[in-house]
């Protein structure tokens, strides 16, 4: 049953349901993961979602629910007594939102039905802190989930397990990421999350992805009892945040990025990344063989940000065009030749390559890129996603037909921009490359990071790889990046530039180190091993150690 006017429900109410829980069969912690094989196929060739990350506080501006930690008393009495009071989003109207992302290409949204604050959008016996008790008195969650649903696009939930609300009302200290305000310590939190994740998998029909944001042990196992085909990914899967891994990851993972600096909406001060940007974050992601799960804040009246829409239109375009090279794909034997990026047609012989030019590639220009990891055979067939490679309009004399020569170490393709997507006749972003019945033409050598150690007496920290293979070269020189490490207090910095290590020659596989001082003691570093093909670069997992 959907939960559709408004509720206040009373204490005996919660007490009854409370006590129905706590009668229920407990979920041990550390259960297997459950994620369906057919399932992380289907979020594999999914590849790229919504994140909408609002709630009742959006009206100030502030970083979502984070600035409860450590505000007053007098602050928290106002944020949770009279903030709810003037939320009234009086234009939201999801299916705006959906048929935008439809039109992006984002086969699946995650709602944050619950942040950190404890504030839930949807009805439920939990708490009054939910936004039926609010002027809006709807329950958004339903909307998000029928407007989305009628443009086909998969549903998720963000869940906090989290709760600030609750912690304030036992009188604890409100904070995250320490074991004495954790659900697993707090047998009533972790009691309270359950009812609420029953409450969201009962009330909305099938859901799709669940993603929870903080301990998630008690909680993914009832949701998988509760719907099995549900997929979990953060609390199951890599979910690296506001970053891209600089390699790709063992199985299905999912990238989440802000288009600016916040996850909510953030009316002042707010720097925001460029469509274009934005569209390589995607290839970057997907060559890599992971979902990219893009941020978005509306305002308090239930509208995004123009900026917002504006750069999820940017991508709408790119997308109408080029698509089927980011959807159902996996990576090729290399992720990217340089500023060439590659994706494969999953289970096929065609293969993408995107092709960002700068500046923007002005209509009717040729421009000729040779390809090392690729292999034309005398099926292959080259063209420019989007355009039929026959009309350049206007000039009728021309005739823009992709070339392409297969020579003994390289492909070699010479093609045009020829459709006119702005008026100005030229085309920030970039341009695929479709390449049908191609083999590969390399065996990429591989490399691994293994470990580093730190040296306290002589501040030097010891590198250490291992070459697998040479990719068939005679010799290659093997080496490291290292830099700072990033942490949670400076996520949202400025990425510092990888350093090289000193390099070394190699003719046979191994193990193989490398001496760097000069780093800072007490500091996180990560690094990671790389092999230099005479054709290509080649990098290792990133790998963290600290200077201690």
């Amino acid at each position: 049953m959907r939960l559709t006017s408004i509720h206040i429900f009373s204490f005996a109410a919660l007490l009854l349901t409370l006590s129905s829980l706590a009668s229920s069969q407990e979920l041990k912690p550390g259960s297997v993961n459950r994620n369906r094989a057919e399932r992380v196929e289907w979020f594999r060739d999914a590849g790229f979602g919504l994140f909408i990350h609002w709630s009742f506080d959006s009206q100030l501006g502030p970083t979502i629910s984070h600035s409860m930690v450590g505000a007053s008393e007098a602050y928290l009495q106002r944020f949770i007594n009279e903030l709810p009071r003037s939320f009234n989003p009086k234009r939201f109207d999801p299916r705006d939102w959906a048929v935008l992302a439809r039109l992006a290409g984002m086969k699946y949204v995650v709602f944050t039905t619950k942040h950190h604050s404890g504030f839930c959008m949807f009805p439920t016996a939990s708490t009054p802190f939910n936004i039926m008790n609010t002027p809006f008195g709807r329950d958004a969650t339903a909307e998000i989930v029928t407007a989305f649903r009628e443009q086909g696009i998969a549903i998720g939930f963000y869940y906090s397990p989290d709760d600030f609300y609750w912690l304030h009302r036992e009188g604890k200290q409100l904070d995250r990421h320490r074991p004495e305000v954790e659900p697993a310590n707090n047998p009533g939190l972790l009691k309270y999350d359950q009812l609420q994740i029953r409450e969201l998998l009962a009330h909305y029909g099938p859901i799709d992805v669940l993603f929870f944001d903080g301990p998630s042990e008690g909680l993914k196992e009832l949701a998988w009892d509760l719907q099995p085909n549900l997929l979990v990914t953060r609390g199951a899967m890599e979910t690296p945040e506001q970053y891209i891994p600089g390699v790709p990851l063992d199985g299905s993972w999912e990238a989440c990025l802000t288009m600016g600096t916040s996850w909510q909406y953030k009316p002042t001060n707010e720097l925001y990344k460029s469509g274009t940007e934005l569209i390589q974050i995607l290839i970057e992601t997907r060559a890599k063989g992971g979902n990219l799960l893009l941020n978005v804040g509306p305002k308090p009246n239930g509208e995004l940000p123009v900026e917002q829409e504006d750069r999820l239109r940017e991508i709408a375009l790119w997308n109408f065009v080029n698509g089927e090279s980011v959807d159902g794909v996996r990576p090729w034997v290399v992720t990217n030749e340089k500023d060439i990026w590659f994706t494969r047609r999953k289970n096929e012989d065609t293969v993408y390559a995107f092709v960002a030019i700068q500046p923007a590639w002005k209509l009717g220009e040729w421009k000729t890129f040779t390809l090392r990891s690729v292999e034309a055979t005398q099926q292959t067939v080259v063209s420019v996603l989007g355009q039929n490679d026959k009309v350049l309009e206007y000039r009728p004399e021309v005739i823009p037909q992709t070339k392409w020569r297969q020579t003994e170490r390289v492909l070699e393709i010479t093609a045009m921009h020829a459709q006119r997507l702005y008026d100005d006749r030229r085309w920030p972003n970039p341009v695929v490359l479709k390449m049908t019945r191609v083999k590969p033409a390399m065996e990429p050598p591989q490399v691994i990071t293994t470990n580093a150690t730190w040296d306290r007496t002589a501040k030097v920290a010891m590198l250490q790889g291992e070459l697998k293979n040479l990719g068939k070269a005679e010799a290659v020189d093997v080496g490291f990046q290292y830099r700072r490490k990033k942490g949670l207090t400076d996520l949202y910095e400025k990425t510092e530039p990888w350093i090289d290590a000193p390099s070394v020659k190699r003719n046979t596989p191994g193990g193989y180190s490398a001496r760097v001082p000069g780093l800072t003691p007490g500091e996180a570093y990560e690094f990671r091993a790389l092999v230099k093909h005479p054709l290509i670069t080649i990098y290792g997992k990133d790998t963290s150690f600290e200077a201690k």
